[in-house]
């Protein structure tokens, strides 16, 4: 059996990398992922006046946000694989058309049937956007600015979950949900005006380095990086959906706004550290995420009705998992090399059937269980997750780019 050495993403750039951060260029990634993410969960903010103005219940209304997900999980894998042979920026731009399309369509229409379909148009459009995004700001920079690009451009998700519901509901609720999505739709062509003057225009990957998905996933890491990556977020997506009940056993169900606000708080503290430190440190900040969010589920678990433990417990959990994503994005792309693109598809797909599966296992364990399961099922699934990360350790993915740079040890 052989083995074929595959080319560094770096050989796949047509200019140098840039010494520095190309802070411009990097923030407008910052904001392509902050569409991505308002575009998916804003209807939850305004769910009443959706449901109000197009005659139909909230419980119906809650699926735009379903069948967005659907979207992207048909879409990431297979547009991921058939346009390797397009142009970064320009496919990068037809992404952002879709959402200007689909957020358009849902501010003007009152066909609640077309509604739905230019839903499932901008999951189709974020599926392609994040398989490209990690990579695009991968190849921007130079190997040892890696994970800090990838940290920047994947910040606009606890941007859009703090500040860009709260402000997108306020807007729908001053001047209607309609003005919203318009909104939204005028902030994604303004994006693309920035990304035509300020983002370098990367070529398509060349044909003899383009990767089907079988290679991409057969390749050492790539599921292993992904088994953590289910594992984690089922986890906490299991906890987030079902976050009331579970703070109503500490009689915290009015706190809940307090108690989310104080988790997006910590979240984006983790995330300003992980982007500092995510090149000298990946593994032992993986392994720090798991373990806070462990320690977190274990005292949620132990004292579910103390008010000073739950309130602690959830910053240590959003100081744990502020930062995952950038964490697990730099580990795949390590792994997955110049197949990243497919791969970051791949983790897309895994992300959101975690969603999936995380809530419908919570509903399980709220009927049969009640909510005081919740943290016991999460401390079983997350000492496996720590126990497959502990015996990978010592593989490369799992390093910074400075600990693989030649006499990086850590």
């Amino acid at each position: 059996m052989t083995t074929t050495t595959l080319p560094h993403p770096d050989e796949l750039r047509d200019q140098p990398a840039a010494p520095k951060l190309p802070l411009s260029s990097l923030l407008a990634l910052t904001m392509v992922s902050f569409v991505v993410i308002l575009t998916e969960v804003l209807p939850a903010g305004l769910l009443p006046q959706l449901a109000a103005s197009l005659d139909s219940s909230q419980s119906v209304m809650g699926q735009l946000i379903s069948i967005y997900a659907l979207g992207s999980v048909l879409a990431a894998i297979p547009l991921a694989a058939a346009t390797q042979g397009v142009g970064r920026r320009t496919l990068l731009l037809t992404s952002l058309a879709g959402f200007v399309i689909a957020n358009t369509i849902t501010a003007l229409s009152t066909s609640l049937v077309l509604i739905f379909v230019a839903r499932f148009l901008g999951g189709v459009a974020a599926g392609l956007a994040w398989a490209m995004l990690v990579g695009y700001a991968a190849r921007m920079v130079a190997p040892q600015h890696k994970g800090r690009a990838i940290a920047i451009a994947m910040a606009g998700t606890p941007l859009a979950l703090t500040v860009g519901i709260p402000l997108g509901t306020y807007v729908g609720n001053l001047v209607g949900w309609r003005i919203a999505f318009g909104a939204l739709s005028a902030l994604a062509a303004l994006l693309m005006l920035w990304i035509v003057l300020r983002l370098p225009a990367l070529r398509a990957i060349p044909g003899q380095q383009r990767q089907s998905v079988a290679q991409v996933f057969a390749l050492p890491g790539v599921r292993t990086v992904l088994a953590v990556l289910l594992l984690y977020v089922v986890t906490h997506n299991l906890l987030y959906t079902y976050i009331a009940p579970l703070v109503t056993l500490a009689g915290l169900a009015p706190r809940v706004d307090f108690l989310l606000a104080l988790f997006g708080g910590a979240a984006l503290l983790s995330l300003l550290l992980v982007g500092t430190l995510v090149d000298r440190w990946l593994r032992q900040l993986v392994m720090a995420s798991t373990g806070l969010f462990l320690l977190a589920c274990v005292m949620l678990a132990l004292w579910p009705g103390v008010q000073a433990v739950v309130y602690v417990a959830i910053a240590i959990w959003g100081l744990a998992f502020g930062g995952a994503a950038t964490l697990f994005v730099t580990s795949l792309s390590n792994a997955s090399g110049p197949g990243q693109d497919v791969a970051q598809s791949m983790m897309t797909t895994v992300w959101n059937l975690a969603i999936f599966a995380g809530s419908v296992v919570g509903g399980m364990l709220l009927g049969h269980f009640g909510a005081a399961s919740f943290a016991w099922a999460a401390t079983a699934t997350l000492c496996a997750t720590l126990l497959i990360i502990w015996r990978s350790r010592a593989q490369c993915y799992w390093r910074g780019a400075a600990a693989r740079a030649p006499g990086g040890s850590r």
